[in-house]
């Protein structure tokens, strides 16, 4: 199992504080079925700016202290970049960390409540560079909670979508976890993963969220989501489903 999405990473953001907490979080991975980690700590969400070269550097450690404890887990260095202006600028540069060495695939977060007004425009200068927006835990914008055709335009242009497990096992409440099985059956997501940050609170829930998908969608869906995963990591194209609607329910008022 790969994870895409995980603050596993010691003491550079929100994530595990010390690298003690991290070789808890791996062999919690380890024990769900998870084998490789993109390490994705958050770049320039207002809080942290995390730059490519420090976590590299980091990531090696952490793979060296994962070695000599004999934790089998693979880890790769990656950004949870938020969506900022001047983003290609920083592309160009040489100084943004992709999912993959071929630099296909990056992951971009939104802001909590909203959607940056320059985000269509951004996305298409992205793909014009052969580079396709991964959009996370969308289903945790406020924008998007309510008006996912929001997110539906912007698949239908290119980008691709992750839906975290803990949202779509019911850890941010029921309405985050039915958002997040609407946008499964909507295609309008591609892949799961963890965004864990600790063994706690936010922890992977990976294999409960497949054991979940494929109850309701059947395995052929867990199969899809998985062999995304290994394809996002590997900088490999694919064709998605075709998005569709969430059809939202019509509210009736009065007796009968």
């Amino acid at each position: 199992m790969i994870d895409i999405h995980c603050h596993i990473l010691p003491g550079i953001d929100d994530g595990a504080r010390s690298m003690e907490d991290s070789l808890a979080m791996a062999e919690l991975a380890v024990a769900e079925g998870i084998t490789h980690i993109l390490a994705t700590p958050h770049h320039k969400n207002g809080k942290f700016e995390n730059n490519k070269k420090d976590i590299v550097n980091l990531v090696q450690k952490l793979q060296k202290e994962l070695d000599d404890h004999k934790i089998n887990l693979t880890v790769y260095p990656g950004q949870e970049v938020r969506l900022y202006g001047e983003l290609i600028e920083d592309i160009n540069k040489d100084s943004i960390l992709f999912t993959d060495e071929g630099n296909t695939y990056l992951l971009i977060e939104f802001p909590t409540m909203s959607i940056p007004h320059y985000t269509e425009p951004l996305f298409f200068q992205l793909m014009q560079a052969q580079i396709i927006p991964v959009i996370v835990h969308p289903e945790r914008n406020q924008a998007i909670i309510e008006e996912p055709e929001i997110l539906k335009n912007l698949i239908e242009k290119g980008a691709l979508a992750q839906v975290t497990a803990s949202s779509y096992v019911g850890v941010f409440g029921k309405e985050i976890a039915k958002l997040s099985s609407q946008l499964i059956e909507a295609n309008l997501v591609h892949v799961l993963a963890s965004d864990a940050h600790n063994t706690r609170g936010r922890a992977f829930h990976m294999e409960e969220a497949f054991e979940k998908m494929a109850i309701e969608f059947g395995q052929g869906k867990v199969d899809q989501f998985k062999e995304n995963a290994k394809n996002i990591i590997n900088g490999d194209l694919f064709s998605p489903p075709n998005p569709s609607e969430i059809k939202k329910k019509k509210k009736f008022f009065g007796l009968f």
